[in-house]
């Protein structure tokens, strides 16, 4: 108890409640979602196989979090080799055992048993951050000469590719964006800033005139040309419907008159969510979300050293361009590009992924005890 005691005293309360009222959210968006999809032929685990995995996936989640944070993460980072060819070996391992789940073409999972299965990708987040973080931390004197930066961005870049060449976009932008955040906070010059941006606008019509597949340009136009792709829409016009519906106090949840969404449960649970709870439950989700990501900022600035600050920006990106993409999606304003929303979405290596994320910020949080007056 005295243990238990201690341990509450140290550690990040605030952050741990955040979290848990998150995916207390999302199981019983789950449950109501299951309730009416259930049948009486099936067991109570078929029929809510979604909440159970989700619940048993953030209890999990939370325990492996408290383990992480007593850890020191400086040993965390200095153990890269021993997750980098675990993770990024599972990664390698989809192309030739990876499937793709019903709901997408990616062949980016890992079958497991009792009909659950892996996204290596989603651990490889845990390990690129650590990596990407001690390399930057490393390079923190040389980080603006050229033979430093360009190892940096092959750091960056092998990852993207790789998982380019896996067939998730969706993922591999997010690793950009979480590389580019870290390196931003790092100090960049902004002279490679503004060569940056300029190359990016060089690269836009390489990428879509060379790179990307039809189907991607056409998810794109459809936003701007939305009477001339209804069909590749819909998904996202029912949970735009879905969304209004809601109006400003919601319907609840278990109620039978929810505007059917595909797939609600994934990419699109923030437009259930917001049916459910109207206007003020959207906002809730999203105060949920962002406090989350400002404690990251929060920790990040009680770091003692650049790597402790470099690890809670990296997990800051995760949290923050995931909701971006993800109620933009669901806001047809980006295209659907398979991001979930952090800690609601359904999947438990999401969730497990998370609360891991999570636990590398408690380590900080716990490792540094520098005040407002140090």
């Amino acid at each position: 108890m005295k243990a238990i005691k201690q341990y509450i005293k140290d550690t990040d309360k605030l952050c741990i409640l955040l979290c848990t009222l998150c995916s207390t959210l999302s199981v019983i968006a789950l449950v109501s979602i299951s309730y009416y999809a259930s049948s009486a032929e099936r067991s109570v685990f078929a029929n809510y196989r979604m909440p159970i995995v989700q619940a048993g996936a953030a209890a999990a989640g939370l325990i492996c979090a408290i383990i992480i944070s007593k850890i020191d993460y400086h040993s965390l980072a200095g153990a890269w080799p021993l997750h980098m060819i675990v993770t990024w070996g599972l990664v390698l391992a989809t192309f030739i055992i990876g499937y793709a789940p019903s709901n997408t073409t990616n062949k980016s999972w890992i079958q497991l048993p009792l009909g659950l299965s892996l996204q290596p990708t989603e651990l490889a987040k845990i390990s690129f951050i650590l990596t990407f973080a001690l390399h930057l931390d490393n390079c923190r004197d040389k980080l603006n000469e050229p033979s430093t930066l360009a190892a940096i961005l092959a750091h960056l870049g092998l990852p993207v590719l790789l998982i380019h060449f896996q067939g998730d976009d969706g993922t591999a932008l997010i690793f950009l964006l979480i590389g580019l955040s870290m390196l931003f906070a790092a100090g960049i010059a902004r002279k490679y800033i503004l060569a940056g941006v300029g190359l990016g606008a060089v690269a836009l019509p390489v990428l879509w005139f060379g790179i990307m597949a039809d189907y991607q340009k056409e998810r794109i136009l459809a936003l701007f040309h939305p009477d001339d792709y209804t069909d590749l829409l819909w998904q996202q016009n029912q949970g735009r419907i879905s969304i209004g519906a809601g109006q400003i106090v919601g319907r609840g949840f278990f109620r039978t008159q929810h505007h059917p969404v595909p797939l609600a449960e994934n990419d699109f649970i923030f437009s259930y969510l917001s049916e459910a709870l109207g206007f003020v439950g959207s906002l809730l989700v999203l105060a949920l979300l962002f406090a989350l990501a400002a404690k990251m900022i929060s920790t990040a600035f009680r770091s003692q050293d650049r790597l402790g600050a470099l690890i809670c920006v990296g997990i800051f990106a995760v949290i923050t361009w995931q909701a971006i993409v993800n109620i933009g999606m669901n806001l047809s304003l980006l295209p659907v590009i398979g991001i979930t929303l952090p800690l609601f979405t359904a999947g438990g290596t999401s969730v497990l992924t998370t609360y891991l994320m999570i636990g590398l910020a408690l380590s900080v949080y716990m490792h540094n005890k520098k005040t407002l007056f140090d």
